[in-house]
């Protein structure tokens, strides 16, 4: 099953790719609290969408698609995942798993622009398989962590470097407005197989990531099994897995994200979000919180 969050005059609602289009599940099951993901997923009603696959349904174009998950309540991230991406970046491979969070408002459509801060000129693209929680719980192994998960995305983790790294924490570098597109449809597990998928980046057409998810050093089981050991996982988190090697900063000259560009992340049997880099309109010539070194603006 794949389930699509479209935006419509009635708001961003929740669709499920039918035989031909998508069905509003809302309108086709008779309950509007199903109109939203939150609403299916608290409801742990994920057959009621599933019964109307079988329907016809309605194209939309790219502009209509909104983020898969519109309103994550958290994005849990694990940094340095790949040992290509580590060993980039001048780290240890790391024996501990690196975790930092998103908030819900860097949330983005698959296809829609993604915005280049004002106060960054080292826009890093980072492609990944996101986990959509569903049942979630606390204390899960990893032996039965896959019935945990809704089902599974593509992200595209995009950082501002230099406020990244102007700090011991991650926060601020990953957080600007709207800097995670998510989509394009959050895919069940009956539909892709992500244990070996190939996992690939590319950027005005050129390939710059290439790897496949069985290369991450915490697999998709033992990273529920390690987030659940300290929060308790609530339907509708997600838990972005790492980026592979071939990042930006890590290039010779380092490859910066800029107003034109087209970025892409492909994960097999999961789909491809595809956003353009716009700059963002602002006034930013008398902010004085700028990182060292930055020449942005």
């Amino acid at each position: 099953m794949r389930l699509a969050t479209i935006l419509t005059p009635r708001g961003m609602r929740l669709h499920v790719r039918a035989r031909s289009g998508y069905v509003d599940v809302a309108d086709g099951s008779g309950d509007p609290a199903f109109s939203t993901l939150d609403g299916l997923l608290g409801a742990g009603a994920m057959d009621a969408a599933r019964g109307l696959a079988d329907q016809e349904g309605r194209e939309f174009s790219q502009d209509e698609f909104g983020p898969a998950v519109p309103s994550p309540r958290r994005v849990l991230c694990l940094g340095v995942n790949y040992r290509d991406h580590a060993i980039e970046g001048g780290r240890e491979v790391p024996t501990w798993p690196e975790v930092f969070v998103r908030s819900e408002g860097s949330a983005l459509g698959p296809y829609a622009d993604l915005v280049k801060p004002a106060l960054s000129s080292q826009f890093d693209f980072k492609g990944e398989l996101g986990l959509v929680i569903g049942a979630g719980g606390r204390y899960i192994a990893a032996e039965k962590a896959l019935d945990a998960i809704a089902g599974y995305v593509v992200l595209n983790d995009a950082t501002a470097r230099e406020w990244q790294r102007a700090a011991t924490q991650w926060t601020a570098g990953k957080n600007f407005e709207g800097s995670m597109p998510i989509g394009p449809e959050i895919v069940t597990a009956d539909e892709a197989d992500v244990s070996d998928a190939q996992l690939t980046t590319t950027l005005n057409g050129n390939v710059m990531q290439s790897a496949r998810t069985s290369q991450m050093i915490v697999d998709v089981p033992r990273a529920i099994e390690f987030i659940s050991s300290f929060t308790r996982l609530r339907p509708g988190d997600v838990i972005a897995t790492g980026t592979p090697g071939g990042v930006g900063f890590a290039r010779q000259p380092p490859v910066w994200l800029q107003p034109g560009d087209v970025i892409e992340v492909t994960v097999d049997g999961v789909g491809t979000i595809r956003n353009r880099v716009v700059a963002e309109r602002a006034d930013i010539s008398n902010w004085k919180w700028r990182p060292p070194g930055s020449s942005a603006g």
